[in-house]
């Protein structure tokens, strides 16, 4: 018999309390262009499947430690759009269609309009990020992500001095994301980053993950990745991107502002007020594995200055 401490949650099993509370009251073509291979370092488990990408392994952004199997990855997700099991979107996604896509930009910005997901990409060389990810139930992956910084694209839209935050947006369809059809969130799911934020070096827009198109269940065609912040701030399927001038009301942090904030720095000094923050369970590790020590910021600790003077203990 294995025991486990009261203060850690159980990876699988977590759902956050506003959303079982709501639930008893609710009873192809990503890129046309060319398709040589990126060489993917090995995998634990299963084979990488999809549309190779073309990119280039960036050397600054590399593994300190094993990366995550493509299975890991592609079956062990939060995405309630397609249900709030771990292993729902693996086996719901199907149903989402990401080509044709397309993403709508707004707000502060002298260019405006609806860009074709290719017309999107075009200027942009993809590239191969290993990013450590964090999730606030206390679990964590290495994943080989392929994309190319946000701050590229921002810089193509040319905020106006007025736009302090970007808002990110995923599609709303509930035909395709049958767990819209429940009330566990307001949909569609909306996240921000301030500008300073955004526009961090690290910050990125991932395409891929080991050299494949994003499988669905990971947030095709196009998802944010910021990996100093908990995983619900990694905003996926996304259809829509708003400079505004005010923090966005984002949808964590409107269901349940106790437990996320609109920051959602790794922080392993606070506590979520249902289990401890300070150690994580890498997933794939083993059921018997220790836990690891959490780092703050995840570890990339270069985005500490960005913070200087804010009580991040308040601003979650």
């Amino acid at each position: 018999m294995t025991y486990r401490r009261s203060d850690e949650p159980k990876g699988s099993e977590i759902t956050p309390e506003s959303i079982w509370t709501d639930r008893r009251q609710v009873v192809r073509t990503l890129l046309a262009a060319s398709t040589v291979s990126l060489a993917a370092p090995s995998v634990a488990a299963g084979s990488p499947t999809g549309r190779i990408l073309e990119a280039k392994r960036n050397p600054a952004y590399v593994a300190d430690e094993p990366l995550n199997s493509w299975d890991d990855i592609t079956t062990y997700n939060n995405f309630y759009e397609f249900g709030t099991d771990k292993s729902d979107p693996a086996r719901s996604a199907g149903t989402l269609r990401p080509s044709p896509w397309s993403v709508t930009v707004g707000g502060e910005a002298e260019v405006r309009g609806t860009f074709s997901l290719e017309d999107l990409l075009k200027p942009h060389a993809l590239e191969e990020r290993v990013y450590r990810f964090r999730c606030v139930e206390a679990w964590s992956m290495v994943i080989p992500w392929v994309g190319f910084p946000l701050a590229e694209l921002i810089k193509r839209f040319k905020p106006t001095s007025k736009a302090k935050f970007v808002a990110f947006t995923t599609l709303r369809d509930p035909v395709q994301m049958p767990g819209q059809r429940s009330a566990v969130l307001d949909w569609p799911y909306v996240e921000g980053l301030r500008m300073d934020e955004a526009v961090h070096p690290l910050a990125f827009l991932a395409v891929g993950v080991y050299g494949r198109a994003l499988p669905n269940q990971n947030g095709a065609p196009l998802r944010l990745v910021v990996p100093w912040k908990y995983g619900f701030k990694n905003v996926k399927s996304i259809v829509r991107i708003d400079f505004v001038e005010h923090a966005p009301t984002t949808t964590w942090a409107a269901a349940n502002p106790r437990e996320y904030g609109f920051f959602a720095n790794v922080n392993p000094a606070v506590d979520h007020p249902r289990w401890s923050q300070k150690t994580e369970r890498r997933i794939g590790s083993g059921v018997f594995a220790p836990r690891i020590a959490t780092r703050p910021f995840n570890g990339y600790t270069e985005v500490a200055s960005l913070y200087s003077g804010l009580d991040l203990s308040k601003w979650i």
